[in-house]
Parts: C-alpha cells; sequence; structure tokens
C-alpha cells in the first residue's frame, strides 16, 4: 500500500501556483460557481464589499498552542497581512482535537472577520475519522490558499536509533509492542502517516496522542517515547543537539529544507511519499470579494523573499496556491487518507 499525498513532486506544484496565481481574479474561485455567483455584488469595477473591508481587526484561530508549526506559520502572516489589510490581525490559540475545534470556530464564524490557520486533517478526513463533528470541511470551509509544505522527519532518541534506515526499521520491527511513538492527536499526518508505515513495514508502536508536536518532543526526550513523525522545522534543531536521530524523511528524494537527511525510499519503502500542509480557509458564508481579496493579499506575502526565507528556516517550503487549487488538494487528499482510516480501522475515541 502507497500513499501519495502530492500529485506531482513539489516543484511542479510550485510551477502550478505560480501560473494559479498570476491569472488574477480567476484564481480566487471558490468551492463551487454557484456559491461564487451567490456572493458576487453583480456589478462591474472592483466589488465595494471587499474595498472597504475589513472594517475591524482580523482574527487568526489556530488549532494549536503556542510553539506549534501551525502557530509559529500564523504569526509570520500575522504582521505584513496587518499592513496589507489596514487593521490590527490577531492570533488566536484555540487548541484541542487535533486542530478541529479551530476549525469548527471558523466554519460557524459570521464575523466575515475571522480566517483559520489549519493543517491537513481539519480540511480533510475530519468528518471521515468522526462523523457527529458538528462542521463538514468540505461543506463548512472556504480554502484560500496552502501556505507552505513539508515531508515529516521519521525520528527516534538516540537510545534506540542505529546507523542507518534499515537496521533501525529491523529494530524497531523486532521491538513490537514495546515502543511508542508520538503524535499531535488522533488522525493527524503523524498519525496516518505513521500507522502507514508500519503496515509497509511491520513495525508494532503504540500510538500515544499529546496535544502538540512540542510535547511529543518533550516526550522523546523524557524517554517515554522512541519515535515520532515530526515536521523538519521541530525535528533539526533535536538533531542538532543530539537530543533525536534523523531516520529519514517521507518525501521521494531527499529534501531542500533537510539535505542531509535519507529518504525513507532510500531504504527501500519505494512509493511511500508523504507531505504536510498548513493552509488558510474562512467560513463558507465569506462572501466571494472578500474571499478574492484575502487570496490575493495572502498570495503576495507568500511570494515575499522575507515570508519564504522564514517558512524555509522553520521546515517549510513556501506554496500560495489559489482557493480552488486548494479545493482540488482537499478532494484528493480525502480520498487518499480515508484508504488509510478504513484499511487500520483508526477511529476518534
Amino acid at each position: 500500500m502507497s500513499l501519495l499525498l502530492s500529485r506531482s513532486p513539489f516543484a511542479r506544484l510550485m510551477c502550478l501556483a505560480g501560473a494559479l496565481v498570476c491569472a488574477g481574479a480567476a484564481c480566487a474561485q471558490h468551492a463551487s460557481a454557484a456559491r461564487a455567483e451567490a456572493h458576487s455584488p453583480g456589478t462591474s469595477g472592483p466589488p465595494v464589499e471587499a474595498l472597504n473591508w475589513p472594517t475591524r481587526p482580523v482574527r487568526l484561530v489556530v488549532g494549536f498552542g503556542g510553539g506549534s508549526s501551525p502557530d509559529f506559520v500564523a504569526r509570520v502572516l500575522a504582521e505584513p497581512l496587518a499592513k496589507a489589510l489596514g487593521q490590527p490581525v490577531i492570533v488566536e490559540n484555540r487548541p484541542g482535537a487535533s486542530g478541529n475545534i479551530a476549525a469548527d470556530i471558523v466554519a460557524k464564524s459570521s464575523d466575515r472577520h475571522t480566517v483559520g490557520i489549519l493543517i491537513n486533517g481539519n480540511m480533510t478526513i475530519a468528518k471521515v475519522l468522526n462523523p457527529s463533528i458538528s462542521y463538514d470541511p468540505q461543506k463548512d470551509l472556504m480554502p484560500l490558499s496552502i501556505i507552505c509544505t513539508a515531508p515529516l522527519v521519521l525520528a527516534a532518541t538516540p537510545e534506540v536509533a542505529k546507523t542507518d534506515a534499515r537496521d533501525f526499521l529491523e529494530a524497531a520491527r523486532a521491538a513490537g509492542n514495546k515502543w511508542s511513538y508520538g503524535t499531535p492527536g488522533i488522525g493527524t499526518i503523524g498519525h496516518l502517516g505513521m500507522e502507514l508505515l508500519k503496515t509497509r513495514t511491520g513495525i508494532g508502536a503504540v500510538h500515544v496522542p499529546y496535544q502538540g508536536n512540542p510535547q511529543v518532543i518533550t516526550a522523546l526526550g523524557g524517554g517515554q517515547l522512541q519515535l515520532a513523525l515530526l515536521p523538519p522545522g521541530l525535528a533539526e534543531p533535536q538533531v542538532k543537539a543530539g537530543k533525536l536521530r534523523a531516520i529519514g524523511v517521507t518525501s521521494a528524494r531527499r529534501s531542500a529544507l533537510v539535505p542531509d537527511y535519507p529518504s525513507l525510499q532510500e531504504a527501500g519503502l519505494k512509493g511511500f511519499e508523504l507531505e504536510i500542509w498548513t493552509a488558510a480557509a474562512a467560513p463558507a458564508s465569506l462572501p466571494a470579494p472578500i474571499a478574492r481579496r484575502l487570496n490575493e493579499v495572502l498570495a503576495e506575502i507568500i511570494r515575499s523573499p522575507e515570508v519564504q526565507q522564514k517558512l524555509f528556516q522553520h521546515g517549510y517550503e513556501a506554496v500560495g496556491i489559489s482557493g480552488e487549487a486548494l479545493l482540488h488538494r482537499v478532494k484528493a487528499d480525502t480520498a487518499a487518507l480515508a484508504q488509510i482510516i478504513a484499511s487500520q480501522g483508526i477511529k476518534l475515541e
């Protein structure tokens, strides 16, 4: 079984992003033409509604606590976004339920000044994992843009890490359920990716969910865990400090973010490719002219060298694609991740 969450290598995605962003107003189309038509002012020239927006501070709702990667991304965007919009931009952390509490807040917001900084799962398989949640990602959220992407790093404590990935995977198989792995929560990419890795390698490590990756790293340092799939920006400082060992990355080949780390495909896991992304989304009720303006402003900010550098230093490659392109990505990733959930019987407890 293999999982390909990006339909093409990252470079191809970047090329698509550039083409879509340069398409002007068309690159801000939304979940459906009907929805866009319903919110369109129907007059020529710049929509007055968008020109007059925002009229109050804008809040960026993040589903994880301070120090998490989504929190970092939100704070990188906040200042330039405030400058571009002419209103304060406030980062609001609402952690819990693997980021779904924040996504639910965004979906139900009606103030036209709330934007979510969300991870893959919040916009894809949240409803697949838990049919009882009160929002539907594909109906209640309006995709604005993927902000940044990255592979994951399979990291382990120095006590269990071996000299290369093949030896490590053999040791992990031999350990059975005596080893544990940590994630930011059930249904996150770190969780689904590790379950996929288990099916491909025969590893039996037990899942232990935490509130966020900073807590996972603390548990690794304390010996409560042996391994985890972590974003490069969080894993690399721990590796450099000698607190963790990098076994490999989940990209098809070595990543520019951490070029010294081998890919897991080099260890024989052919076709194993996994990517995390952080995106901006609004309530589905947001008028189309405002969403178009938000997409255009976000694209310009994400393209700026300063923001690209900050994201890269934190372990992410900047993207900045249109809402329409993100909608296609959401549908594709939902289908791929749902297969893992079904095959492994993963459910929210």
